[in-house]
């Protein structure tokens, strides 16, 4: 069979990522379940077999690592819901530092610029009468939105459990899509595949844990209000590579200026976080979660982007595990190696400009070792 000129071949891989993307961006609100169904059931497979190692019902063998995981998540939403309980408590306290922090931010515009305290206040009415109007235009949606949630959640599990009693079928339906002699590898994929998503997201649950009792133990230590709270929330967004580092902040800050009338208290938070931060991105997390497949920090951000885009939030934090597992196939394809390169963070030792060694897909040395692709 005669092979496919060049230019034929990439024009059909553009044609197939806007086919793909197009497809996500339609049918999101069925395959999201669907691939966080994947990971939580990969997750899941370790303590099925060992059920099943001890002859353990099939049918309970799947049930009891659902029941674990839906455990574990009411555990966390009753923490979360009573933190916010605890903030709703302290109301009126948190009503008086705001007019106070309004109070000084006013007194601060009008020293700066030409708009007097009326001048502001008639601003600000105008733009809450805006955001009021808006509200009832969105209720609708918020609506919509929370019945989508109620809906992924209700999936989940019937996938995860369909996922695990089927998963020969799946196994073998993957491999029939290649020749035999494509098998150790398509094999070697799936390992990895299951490996990295497995230490990918007990790293995860195991960096949300630590990130929440640290963080908040220690604001606990300098006296900081809602210090738990703050710990839970930076700890969950956290997860969102690079993005979800910076909300946090934000809204770290935002809770002290509430809970607190100086800036003393910001500062403390925003130091302790920091400090927090660079033990878990230097120290604990690289030991944890491992380095097996490393993806560069601008395709991290633009999955992450691009994931929000398309899914929301679910897309936000299934970026990465998704773009991990595409870096794992593209690197054992000789089609798509280059796609694998430009996920990858293995910069060649020389440019690619100057040395034509570099511009070919069989491996090269790198800063970090060897380059596969």
């Amino acid at each position: 069979m005669k092979e496919l000129p060049l230019t034929v071949k990439r024009s059909l891989e553009l044609l197939g990522l806007l086919l793909v993307g197009t497809v996500l961006v339609i049918g999101s609100d069925i395959i999201m379940p669907v691939i966080m169904a994947f990971f939580i059931s990969i997750m899941l497979v370790p303590i099925y077999r060992w059920l099943r190692k001890y002859k353990v019902p099939e049918a309970l063998a799947i049930i009891l690592p659902i029941l674990l995981v839906a455990i574990f998540v009411g555990l966390i939403v009753w923490f979360f819901s009573a933190q916010v309980g605890n903030l709703v408590k302290d109301f009126p306290q948190i009503k008086q530092n705001v007019s106070k922090h309004l109070q000084a931010l006013s007194e601060w515009v009008s020293r700066v610029s030409h708009y007097s305290t009326n001048e502001q206040l008639a601003f600000i009415n105008k733009k809450s009468n805006d955001l009021l109007a808006m509200a009832g235009g969105m209720a609708s949606g918020a609506a919509l939105t929370l019945s989508s949630v109620f809906v992924f959640v209700g999936l989940l599990p019937i996938y995860i459990y369909l996922m695990l009693f089927y998963k020969d079928i799946l196994l073998r339906f993957v491999f029939m899509w290649f020749t035999p002699d494509h098998h150790p590898k398509v094999k070697d994929a799936i390992y990895e595949t299951e490996s990295i998503i497995k230490s990918y997201l007990v790293g995860l649950l195991i960096q949300v844990t630590y990130m929440t009792v640290l963080l908040g133990g220690i604001l606990l230590l300098f006296g900081i209000k809602h210090a738990l709270l703050i710990g839970v929330i930076f700890a969950i967004l956290n997860l969102i590579p690079y993005v979800g580092a910076l909300i946090g902040n934000i809204i770290g800050v935002m809770l002290t200026l509430t809970a607190s009338a100086t800036l003393g208290p910001v500062i403390t938070v925003l130091a302790v976080i920091a400090g927090v931060q660079f033990l878990d991105n230097n120290i604990l997390m690289p030991r944890i979660v491992g380095s097996k497949v490393k993806i560069n920090a601008l395709m991290a951000i633009l999955g992450v982007i691009v994931g929000g885009s398309i899914a929301g939030v679910s897309g936000m934090f299934l970026s990465m595990p998704i773009i991990a597992v595409l870096k794992v196939i593209f690197d054992r394809t000789e089609m798509f190696k280059q796609w694998g390169v430009l996920f990858g963070d293995e910069r060649p030792t020389k440019s690619p400009m100057k040395f034509p060694g570099f511009r070919k897909k069989e491996s090269v040395a790198t800063t970090s070792g060897v380059e596969k692709g």
